[in-house]
């Protein structure tokens, strides 16, 4: 059977105490995305005053950007059992259906990764998601048997960061779908003061900045690395994070101050020095780094995209000028100011 976690509102509460509290539990806590709140907002007071189940959501972008906590929030404020599971754990058709069944009114099913759902399993998911009801064929041949069942009114909660590899049919029954954007600099430094106050972590403005504008956008990273700054200047400093300790702390972990890691260098030198800045294929790059091409994909090209410093072309990947002058390395004659691109931004 598929492996599956069910949080309740109990045990939601039990964990705010934890570092696992660094998660907002309600949409009020919630920094950032405006759009995606006030629009969610609308359609789960409507559904509470119908007494209806929330429709099916689908949460898409980059990893880190607050997917899970939104599923969470959504079952906290429509007040159902939250139950858990990723698209690779469900791997035949009987594992979607026991989930299903097992399922009681208004309750939220969050599935991660919901693109790597196999066809067989999909086609399950379409009935119970449009009439709660599942329809499939047991045995083959003369021992085949039609089984219909009902299942209860639920909330399925998707998440992605390949929203293109979904299947149409899949993405055409979602009720609302919402793309989380990488956060501005503003939301990144009140998502730093609120995860510094829980952590009962003493910070001034500077140590705050700086941590956040190394965040790349990202929650996810910027609790990632307020904790290591916080052992920093616990071991090395007062305790108190200011932008000097912040500085030190984040230089020793080869964070530069765009928020660019050692990775990120890596993949930003591979380019510039041994394909002379592209184009370059994501299947070389993958071999040459040593990295999954997924993670290229999903966790490093994104960022680098958002600051300017790669782009994809229909020939492969491309740096730009601002990449070269980050790493204080010489452009190719090409990228000369004023010389003409052989290639846009446009491909794929």
């Amino acid at each position: 059977m598929a492996n599956e976690r069910i949080v309740s509102g109990a045990a939601r509460e039990e964990d705010r105490g934890s570092e696992g509290g660094l998660r907002p539990r309600r949409l009020a806590e919630y920094i950032g995305q405006e759009r995606v709140k006030e629009t969610l907002t609308i359609s789960m007071d409507a559904a509470i005053q119908r007494g209806e189940p929330l429709d099916h959501v689908l949460l898409y972008g980059p990893p880190g950007l607050g997917k899970t906590t939104l599923a969470t929030i959504i079952s906290a404020e429509m007040g159902a059992n939250l139950r858990t599971t990723a698209g690779p754990a469900i791997e035949r058709p009987g594992d979607m259906a026991s989930l299903l069944t097992q399922l009681k009114p208004g309750d939220v099913l969050f599935i991660d990764e919901i693109h790597r759902l196999s066809k067989l399993v999909e086609e399950i998911l379409y009935p119970a998601m449009e009439d709660y009801s599942l329809s499939w064929v047991m045995g083959k041949g003369l021992q085949a048997q039609s089984i219909n069942l009902k299942v209860e009114p639920f909330t399925l909660v998707g998440a992605t960061t390949r929203y293109s590899m979904l299947s149409a049919p899949l993405r055409d029954r979602f009720g609302s779908v919402y793309r989380l954007d990488f956060y501005d600099e503003a939301a990144m430094q009140a998502i730093v003061r609120r995860s510094a106050r829980i952590m009962e972590l003493e910070t001034d403005e500077g140590g705050v900045e700086e941590v956040a504008k190394r965040a790349r956008g990202t929650p996810r990273v910027a609790n990632r690395l307020l904790r290591r700054v916080r052992d920093f200047a616990q071991v090395r400093a007062d305790g108190r994070v200011t932008r000097d300790v912040a500085s030190q702390a984040l230089g020793l972990m080869e964070v530069d101050a765009l928020g660019l890691d050692e990775v990120d260098h890596r993949l930003v030198r591979m380019i510039a020095e041994k394909y002379g800045g592209g184009p370059v294929g994501l299947d070389t790059l993958a071999a040459s780094t040593g990295e999954e091409a997924d993670t290229i994909m999903d966790v490093y090209e994104p960022y680098l995209m958002q600051l300017g410093f790669l782009n994809r072309t229909p020939r492969g990947r491309m740096l730009t000028r601002a990449a070269y002058e980050h790493l204080g390395l010489t452009p190719p004659p090409r990228l000369a100011v004023g010389q003409p691109q052989l290639w846009d931004s446009t491909g794929q």
